[in-house]
């Protein structure tokens, strides 16, 4: 059983930051990989980036260059640190983990409103 508890949405005014937390607990396998997803209203859920346990990153491309996630050093911490935020980034973001053998865990996600 894995638990995700995300934290740090806010309402910000464009060209604002946030920094997103996911804090990972229960039985976790070291080879995994952790991310974050957004979903804003009306819209389907989308990857917003993604890091494995070897600090392998990848990103959206609407994110590249603003948007940096990171773990800590026992990897059971992501954040997502946003810069440079758009009201278009406005959504419910989640915490994911996934693990071999198709397990595959969400937060209950964090509200980030931006705008003025």
């Amino acid at each position: 059983q894995v638990h995700l508890v995300e934290s740090g949405g806010d309402l910000v005014q464009p060209g604002g930051s946030l920094r997103l937390s996911c804090a990972a607990s229960g039985s976790i396998f070291r080879i995994n990989v952790m991310g974050w997803y957004r979903q804003a209203p009306g819209k389907e859920r989308e990857l917003v980036a993604t890091v494995t346990n070897f600090g392998l990153t990848n990103y959206a491309d609407s994110v590249k260059g603003r948007f940096t996630i990171s773990r800590d050093n026992a990897g059971n911490t992501m954040y997502l640190q946003m810069n440079s935020l758009r009201p278009e980034d406005t959504a419910v973001y989640y915490c994911n983990l996934k693990m071999p053998m198709g397990l595959d865990s969400w937060g209950k996600g964090t509200l980030v409103t931006v705008s003025s």
